[in-house]
Order: C-alpha cells, then structure tokens, then sequence
C-alpha cells in the first residue's frame, strides 16, 4: 500500500527554532477542512433554515460544531499517529466485501459534495454575469481542474495558501453583509437552545448535520496531517496533535462563523420580514438588495459564493484521490481523477437543470447535504474505533471522555438519519400510486444499508486487537527461493525499425542462449490493418515485412535463431496476443520516450502490455 497522497506525504518540513514558528508550519489542513464546512451546500441549507425557522436552528450550527472539530480532531491523531488516512485503516481492518461497500459510499458522498459545489459555482458565476446561464456555469466549472493541478505542483504549500486566502474572502464577505443587515444580538441567543419545530425542520437540521459534518473531510484530514515532517518520538508526535488540534478549532470556528452568518443573514432579512419561503440561493441574492438598502451586499455574496465553490471542488477532489487510493489500493492521474469526480457531479446538476429548470437546484443542494448525512454513520463509526483502540493507537489512544462523546454524536447523527429514512420511506408508500414498488426496491436498500452499519460497528468489537491486513506499504516479505538456472528458450522482442531496435534485440540476446530463439514482433498500425486485420495487403506492410526479414537475415548470419510475426491493429492487443500464440517465455520491449503531450494522445503501450503479458517483462 502506498503513503497517503505519496507526491506530498511529509513535503512540509515543522523542525523550528520556536514553538510558534513550528505551529505556523502545522497550520494548513484544517483550513483546507474548513472550506468543505462553508461550501454551497452549507449555504442552501442555511438560507432554507433561516427563512423558514428564523434563529431557531442556530443551535444545530453549534451543535455539528463541536461534533466536528472532535472527529477532525480524531483524523488528525489516526494520520500522525499511524501514519495511515481513514480509508487506509478501514480497507487494514475490515473484510474486502465490507471495503467495497465503504468505498461505494464514500464515492457517493463525494459525487453528491462536488454536485453542490457544481452547481453553487455556477449560480455564482450567473448571478456575478447574468448573461450566463446556469447551465453554461455548469459547464464552465469543469475548468477548475486545472487550478488544482496547477496549485498541487507548486506544492501543498501554496494550495494550503490559496484556500486561505479564498476562506478569508468568503469571511470579510459576509462579515460586511451582517454589518449592513444589523441583526439583533438577544435575538439570536435565542436560537442556542434545541428545538427542533416540525418534520421540515427536521429535514433541514439534518442537512445542516451532513452540510457541516462531511464524510470525505474525515477521509481528507486524516491523510492532509501526513505532509507535515516531524521526528517520530512520543514527544514530538504529542506536539504534532497539539498543533493539529489548535489548527483545527480555529480553522473550524471560523467555518462556525461563515455557516452561522448565512443562516442569520437569511432570518434577519428574510424571515423576519414574512419571507418564509426562501430556500433558492439566486433567489437570496436577488431580495438582498431591496431588503437590506445596499447593492454592495448581493456583490459580496455572489463573491463569496464563487470563493466557497472554488476552494471546496479542491478538497473533494483530493478527497476522492485519498479514498480510492485507500480504499482500493488504486492511483489514477490527479487530471483524470478530477475529471472523473466532476463529470459525476455535472451530470445531475445538467439533468436537473434541463428538466426541471434552474429553480429545483435549490432543492437539489439540499438533497445533496442530507445525502452526506445519510453516509456519516459509515464513516464515524470505523473513525471511533481506529483512535479509541489502544493496541493500534498505543499510548495516543483517545480519553475516555472523547470516546464517549463520540459515541454519543454518532447516536444522534445516526438516529436523526433512521428518523428522516423511516418517514421519507412512509410518505413515500402513502403517496405512491404503487406502493408495491417501493417496499421491493427502496424498502430492502434501506434495509441492506442499515444491516452494513450494524456489521461496520460489532465487527472491531469482535476482531479487536487483530489486523485482517497486514499493516506495512507493502505485501509481506516472502522467503527468498533461489531456481535453478533456466534457459529461457523463446524470447519475444517488439520492433518498430528505430534506433531502440538494436539496444532491445541486443539484450534478448544477452539474456538467451545459443538454444534461444528471438521471435521479432511488429505491429502494423495503418487504418487497412485496423479495419481488416490480417486481411489488409498495401504498401506498408510489404515494406515492414521486407525490413522484418532484413533483421531475421542479419540474425541468422551470426548464429542467432529468430522467428518474424507481424501483428495488425491496436499494439496494446496485438502483442500480448502474439506473445501466447507463439509461446515465448520472456518479452523484451524498447521504450521510446515518449512524454506528456504524446503519452496523453497516444497512450502509454508498455502500461497495457504488462497487465496483459503472463511472461517476465523487460524494458531496455
């Protein structure tokens, strides 16, 4: 298993003269936490809340607060203490089934994160530019990739210093806009205590658990507090936990202060004044300016909106790389992964918005948060166990009292998601036309999912103290078999008449003995040969033939067997293709430079041929 997001995994070095230089160096992470906590879904359910609930949900705000920062609290120790992300523990501990299952969820949430990010982007962009649909800001966003590629090349650094510079903005944004709302400070004190008003409400507050406390964050965190370089020692990795937590309630009150913000910005201007049916972001920014007297507050907004998009779509692609890296022990590029995750989150964002129009996107935000609810328990409960286990975490296993408000947070957040499912699932038979439907489709899914959250929690009671995969990067070291030399008889070289032809065959040679037989492959690529194969007679393949030959010729001249194939079509089939059909025992490729641009367009064939050949490669 490889380290947690390897191209940055201990870039950052903490060894200072001072303890507050060395917390400047720890600073970082959790500020990139924090953006997932401000997102545009964070804002739909803020806005719905406060136009609908005035200051009475505040308490929820507080509430997912603390609930946060003591499981960000938990990633952070599970990274620096073992050296392992969320995803790297669970796929240790868990059966490959139950992985799966985790790593499904897990994609979920970070497709249904990047689809609010998606779509809060683009209304950003419309309501900055109204000339641009939201539909075109849709399509727009895909652009993004690029910063993130650009900003993890120049180091974690300056990503960590691009996202606080946008978080900063989001908060000057909004602290100018409350400024100009002048919201009643006793008034809002009123919404610290819990109530919870009606089913809606319920809905709602359970959006803002799932908008606050995001499952990808956990994955995220525990990998993120991996870049910072420390010496291994007990006291050092204590000071690293310190730094880490200090970070993370600075970083995650000021996420408080953002959330917190939107949702008395919306009570103050709109619930207040009879407007309780506000839930659409454009919507918000549209009665901003009557209702508060400034035009320099739906400027802002729109801002902050954009900021909020921008520095979040960055954390959840890093997220889905850490989870899938993980969970599956898989690495794709950074590019196609960031494409991969958009494309899955623009989807739904186009279908919506093409079908229903741009008015149920306010509605999609909402879902998409209560979505990330809904994956919590999956998340938290392996996360509880890993830190509160002292055989894997030694002597920084997690207090007493942590662990029991953990368990506590994840009983609320689990039992508010059971409430919201069970009355989502009666509704829906009660208003079905065929109710039938339901019970044998959504019904057994719920009751499949609930009975995976009931094995995800007994299982670490049941294995504690086991590891059901061995800890280390790598496989377990294996003893070392020496064989007995073995000629190797029928040797497959690949040819393409260029200079690297003669360092390849030159090697097959090397390694073959005068028994040996060179079988020299080449692949004819011409449009004739893809379309008809074998069949495809020009002037080409006379001429590869004629050249085949010439090296067959020169081989037999000093004493060397060889054999000629030609191939036809796409090399990365033909020649695993013609390595079995002519029984080779080795396969000898040249690589032949090819870089970036070409790699891209043309693909990289030694990649597909080595996961398609049964035969020891070797690259010359």
């Amino acid at each position: 298993m490889n380290k947690s997001l390897e191209e940055v995994n201990s870039t950052v070095n903490t060894q200072r003269t001072s303890n507050f230089r060395r917390l400047l160096a720890f600073i970082g992470p959790a500020y990139m936490i924090s953006v997932g906590y401000m997102d545009p879904g964070n804002w739909a359910t803020d806005i719905a809340g406060g136009s609908k609930f005035g200051y009475s949900l505040i308490w929820v705000l507080v509430m997912s607060n603390i609930i946060a920062l003591l499981l960000q609290s938990f990633c952070a120790r599970l990274g620096i203490v073992t050296g392992k992300d969320l995803a790297q523990a669970s796929r240790e501990n868990y059966p490959p089934f139950v992985n799966l299952f985790l790593y499904v969820l897990a994609e979920i949430a970070i497709a249904a994160c990047d689809l609010a990010e998606v779509i809060g982007m683009a209304i950003g962009i419309h309501l900055l530019f109204p000339h641009v649909s939201i539909l075109e800001g849709v399509c727009i966003t895909v652009l993004d990739s690029f910063i993130l590629l650009f900003l993890l090349n120049r180091g974690v650094r300056k990503l960590e210093a691009f996202i606080i510079c946008l978080v900063l903005l989001i908060g000057a944004s909004f602290m100018i806009q409350l400024i100009i709302a002048k919201p009643e400070i006793s008034e809002i004190a009123t919404g610290l205590k819990p109530f919870i008003e009606n089913d809606e409400a319920l809905y709602i507050a359970i959006g803002i658990i799932g908008a606050t406390v995001m499952p990808h964050n956990l994955y995220l965190h525990s990998s993120l507090v991996q870049t910072r370089q420390f010496k291994r020692t007990p006291g050092d990795i204590k000071k690293a936990i310190r730094f880490n937590t200090i970070d993370s309630a600075v970083a995650l009150n000021f996420a408080l202060f953002v959330n917190a913000a939107i949702l008395i910005l919306s009570a103050t201007t709109f619930f207040k004044q009879g407007r309780h049916d506000v839930s659409e972001i454009q919507e918000a920014h549209q009665l901003l300016s009557p209702m508060l007297g400034s035009t320099l507050a739906p400027i802002l907004f729109a801002v902050a909106l954009i900021a909020a998009g921008q520095s979040s779509t960055i954390t959840g692609t890093l997220a889905g790389q850490v989870v899938m890296e993980g969970y599956l022990n898989l690495r794709l590029q950074p590019w196609i992964r960031r494409l991969l995750t958009r494309l899955i989150a623009i989807v739904p964002a186009v279908i919506t918005i093409v079908f229903f129009g741009e008015g149920a996107t306010g509605n999609l935000l909402i879902l998409s948060q209560v979505i990330l609810s809904l994956q919590l328990g999956f998340a938290v409960i392996p996360l509880i166990h890993f830190v509160s286990d002292k055989k894997k975490m030694g002597e920084f296993v997690v207090p007493l009292w942590q662990m029991l408000l953990a368990w506590v947070a994840a009983i609320i957040i689990i039992g508010l998601n059971v409430k919201l499912v069970y009355q989502e699932i009666y509704d829906l038979l009660m208003e079905s036309k065929n109710p039938m439907l339901v019970s044998f489709t959504v019904v057994p899914i719920c009751i499949f999912c609930f009975i995976m959250l009931l094995y995800v929690f007994l299982v670490p009671f049941i294995t504690k103290g086991k590891i059901l995969k061995k800890p280390e990067f790598h496989n377990e070291v294996m003893p070392i078999k020496i064989e007995s030399e073995k000629i190797v008889k029928r040797i497959a070289v690949t040819v393409d008449f260029s200079t690297s032809d003669n360092k390849a065959i030159n090697r097959a040679v090397q390694i073959g003995s005068k028994d040996s037989t060179l079988i020299l492959i080449h692949v004819l690529e011409s449009t004739n040969a893809v379309v008809y194969g074998e069949d495809a007679f020009d002037l080409e393949r006379e001429e590869d033939v004629q050249k085949l030959k010439q090296y067959q010729l020169e081989l037999d001249q000093q004493g060397i067997n060889s054999e000629i194939q030609l191939g036809f079509g796409n090399p990365k089939q033909s020649i695993p293709q013609l390595v079995v059909k002519n029984n080779c025992d080795m396969l000898v490729m040249g690589t032949h430079g090819h870089k970036t641009m070409k790699d891209i367009l043309l693909g990289t064939t030694i990649e597909s041929v080595r996961h398609n050949v049964k035969v020891p490669l070797v690259l010359v």
